[in-house]
C-alpha cells in the first residue's frame, strides 16, 4: 500500500511511518524542514517538502495514494484556534482528494472532554476548539471512507516533548510538582510505537470503524503523575489553583481515562510498551 502521511517528521508521525515501511508499505512523507527530510529519507520514505498551507500539493499527493494518514497539527498554543481552522482546511483537502474512491483517510484527535470512560462510540465535546474529528465526520459524510484516532493525552516515550514535558518545565519553574485541586481526575497514556501501531492495525484492516482509541493505560490519577515528577526532580508535590498552571490549567483539570477495549478488540491490538508510570520513572524523562 502507498501511504501518504502528514506530519511524517513529528514525534507520533515519525513512528507511524517506522511502522508503515517495517510491515512492507511504501511511504511518502510530508516534511518542511530540510534536516527533518534527510532523517525521513533515511527511514526508507519519499519526501514531499511543503507546509500545511499548501493545501493544493497535498491535495495532489492524496490523490495520488492509496491511503492518507493525518499526524500533523501545529502546536504553537499562543495561536491555538488559527491551527485548528488550519487543521479543518487540511482534512477538507485530503477529502476531496479521496471522493469518489475507497481509499481511507485516518485523521488524528485527542481525548479533551470526553470524560471519565468515554468509548469510542461516544461523541466528542461539541465546544472544544480542535476541529479534527468534526471535519473527518464532515469528508465522511461525502462518501469519504474517514475515520478518527483519538490519541490518549501522553503519547510517551523518550524524547517526548508533548504534555508531561510541559508540566516537568512548569515544575522546575515553580519548584514544586502540582496537581489540581484534590488530583483526582485522570489521564491515559500509551506508548508511542503502540499508537503508531493502531493506525497500520486500522488501515490494514480496512478501517472499518468512525473511531478509534490509541490508549494503552486508561486511568491514572493526575496527582500520582505529579508525584512521578515531584519524585524525580526532588520537588515537594501539593495542591495548587488554576493560576498556577496558567493556559495549561484546562488540560491539569481535564479528565481524560477512557476506554480502548473496543479498538482492541477490533484490531488485535496488544500494546507492548513501557506503561504510563514505567516510562515516567526513567531519569531520561528529567534530563535537561
Amino acid at each position: 500500500m502507498h501511504v501518504f502521511v502528514t506530519g511524517a517528521t513529528g514525534w507520533l508521525g515519525s513512528a507511524v511511518v517506522q511502522e508503515l515501511i517495517g510491515a512492507g508499505h511504501r511511504v511518502t512523507g510530508l516534511s518542511r524542514s530540510s534536516e527533518k527530510a534527510l532523517a525521513l529519507a533515511a527511514a526508507g520514505a519519499t519526501v514531499l517538502r511543503a507546509t500545511l498551507d499548501d493545501l493544493d500539493v497535498l491535495q495532489a499527493a492524496a490523490a495520488a495514494a492509496d491511503a492518507v494518514i493525518h499526524t500533523a497539527f501545529n502546536h504553537d498554543f499562543s495561536r491555538f484556534l488559527d491551527n485548528c481552522e488550519q487543521d479543518r482546511r487540511v482534512i477538507g483537502a485530503l477529502g476531496r482528494a479521496l471522493e469518489g474512491s475507497s481509499r481511507p483517510l485516518l485523521v488524528t484527535s485527542g481525548l479533551y472532554g470526553m470524560g471519565r470512560g468515554a468509548s469510542e462510540t461516544d461523541l466528542p465535546d461539541p465546544a472544544s476548539p480542535r476541529l479534527s474529528e468534526s471535519a473527518a465526520r464532515a469528508v465522511a459524510e461525502r462518501g469519504v471512507r474517514a475515520a478518527t484516532i483519538r490519541l490518549a493525552p501522553s503519547v510517551h516515550g523518550l524524547g517526548d516533548y508533548g504534555f508531561v514535558p510541559i508540566l516537568v518545565r512548569l515544575a522546575r519553574q515553580t519548584g514544586v510538582s502540582a496537581y489540581l485541586g484534590e488530583g483526582n481526575n485522570c489521564w491515559s497514556g500509551v506508548y508511542r510505537d503502540d499508537a503508531a501501531r493502531v493506525y497500520r492495525l486500522a488501515l490494514e484492516q480496512g478501517v472499518s470503524e468512525s473511531v478509534y482509541h490509541a490508549v494503552a493505560d486508561e486511568q491514572v490519577a493526575f496527582k500520582v503523575l505529579a508525584g512521578m515528577i515531584g519524585k524525580h526532580l526532588g520537588l515537594p508535590v501539593v495542591s495548587r489553583e488554576r493560576e498556577h498552571f496558567g493556559w495549561f490549567a484546562n488540560m491539569a483539570g481535564a479528565d481524560m481515562s477512557v476506554s480502548g477495549a473496543r479498538t482492541r478488540e477490533l484490531l488485535g491490538w496488544t500494546p507492548q510498551g513501557p506503561s504510563f508510570l514505567a516510562d515516567l520513572d526513567q531519569p531520561g524523562y528529567y534530563a535537561g
